[in-house]
């Protein structure tokens, strides 16, 4: 599975790659700093399965880059799930508005961290969507 990641906090970024090296399947991880360097990625033709979006970015919110993409033809289909640490219910029902694919609120204990991401992963992985 091709995965845009986008992040900003490279600790967060090397705790993903830690968690996915575990898992059986292989996946190919595109690595964004902020949703600017994520629409280069989407216009250049490069298009993942999934993105894993976190929501508080410099430049660009992570809602202001997912009100972009689900606005274009191209990209609106892209399953988005964000991955922050915002507990805020405004966020939360503001992503769904837009057109999540979900929500997943980064835990503190790492074991947690990679149990969901495995889910995550395991979920898309079977996901009609993808195969397509």
């Amino acid at each position: 599975m091709n995965v845009l990641f986008i992040e900003d906090d490279m600790i967060e970024s090397m705790k993903l790659q830690r968690a996915i090296s575990k898992f059986q399947s292989k996946h190919k991880i595109i690595e964004a700093k902020n949703g600017e360097e994520a629409l280069d990625i989407l216009h250049s033709g490069h298009l993942p399965d999934i993105i894993l979006l976190d929501l508080n970015m410099p430049r660009m919110s992570g809602t202001e880059f997912l009100s972009i993409i689900k606005k274009d033809d191209r990209f609106k289909y892209l399953p988005t799930i964000i991955l922050t640490t915002s507990e805020n219910r405004v966020d939360l029902l503001k992503c769904f508005e837009i057109g999540i694919a979900g929500y997943i609120i980064k835990p503190l204990k790492y074991e947690d961290y990679e149990s969901k991401l495995k889910k995550v992963f395991d979920y898309w992985e079977i996901s009609e969507l993808i195969k397509g």
